[in-house]
């Protein structure tokens, strides 16, 4: 099948882009490999989205996002992209289980997963009490003792904005000093509600239907302790998800992508958007102005191509 836009991943930047594309009459295919919406779609709710004066699900915004994008004529394809290649003239996106794909122009918009440690509870009580966002879910523990699993500058940075919600904020971190940089530090070193325990990394998150605690242990000593909080937040890093593609563009050392502020890759005809390019915040807000200048750029890289 033949089109002249492929967007990767139908998160708010690749519903984002596939919508300004539709409504410049660009021919489109948005692949998304799972669930629509992306992270967004798996936050329990969102109260910083602009416009909503109550917070709406995740889920919700998600769903509805989809459905103006579907208004607007934008075809959703699911399927796992295998990989991608240059061509004499545009890409040949190859998929698992379904026949290749022929394009002119591709927006990456494939977006970050946030590292995950796999311990017990984690994944059973994500959206109950686990996070990976402080900015996006903090309010929602005003009054409670939460945990930072960390000790870069995301995870202190985080624990320093915790302390506006939060009544004690635990920083578990397996070194003896942090890595962030040092005013962070300094910040979260002279806040009496930040407790760090060093030297200590989580084994087990305790809870049945929301956190009750979280069960940490002593890299020295092996000696274990149970911490009752409400939340427990994790900042072990984002992985970009960006193999399929990542031969073709230039990327930072993590894989995440290089682009200029017209979201153009280093590879002519391919444009990135939201949490998988090189950023400094990684929020709804921000992934759908990417994806309209990606969309904005790529109508422009298909205008001027010989037909």
């Amino acid at each position: 099948m033949d089109t002249d836009l492929v967007i990767l991943g139908g998160g708010p930047a690749g519903l984002t882009a596939g919508m300004y594309a539709a409504r410049a009459r660009i021919p489109l295919i948005i692949l998304e490999r799972g669930q629509t919406g992306g992270q967004m779609a798996a936050t329990a709710t969102v109260d910083n989205y602009p416009g909503f004066t109550d917070p709406i699900f995740g889920a919700e915004l998600a769903e509805r996002m989809e459905t103006q994008a579907r208004k607007f004529g934008v075809t959703i394809q699911y399927g796992d992209v295998q990989s991608i290649e240059r061509k004499t003239q545009g890409f040949t996106v190859s998929l698992e289980s379904a026949d290749p794909l022929q394009c002119q122009a591709i927006i990456i918009a494939t977006g970050a997963s946030p590292v995950k440690l796999g311990i017990p509870g984690e994944l059973d009580l994500a959206g109950k009490g686990v996070s990976y966002c402080a900015v996006c879910d903090g309010p929602f523990f005003q009054g409670f003792d939460v945990a930072v699993v960390g000790g870069g500058d995301s995870a202190v940075e985080e624990a320093v904005y915790l302390t506006r919600f939060a009544g004690t904020v635990h920083i578990i971190h397996r070194r003896d000093d942090l890595r962030a940089c040092k005013e962070i530090q300094e910040k979260a070193l002279a806040e009496p509600r930040i407790v760090v325990h060093w030297s200590t990394i989580p084994v087990e998150i305790i809870g049945d239907g929301e956190v009750k605690g979280i069960r940490i242990r002593s890299v020295k000593t092996g000696q274990e302790e149970t911490l009752s909080v409400g939340g427990v937040f994790f900042y072990v890093g984002l992985r970009p998800n960006s193999e399929p593609f990542r031969h073709l563009v230039e990327t930072d050392s993590a894989g995440f992508v290089l682009t200029d502020q017209d979201m153009n890759c280093s590879n002519p005809g391919l444009f990135a958007a939201g949490d998988i390019r090189v950023k400094t915040l990684r929020q709804i807000s921000t992934a759908i102005g990417d994806g309209a200048i990606a969309a904005y750029s790529a109508q422009h890289y298909l205008e001027k191509l010989p037909r």
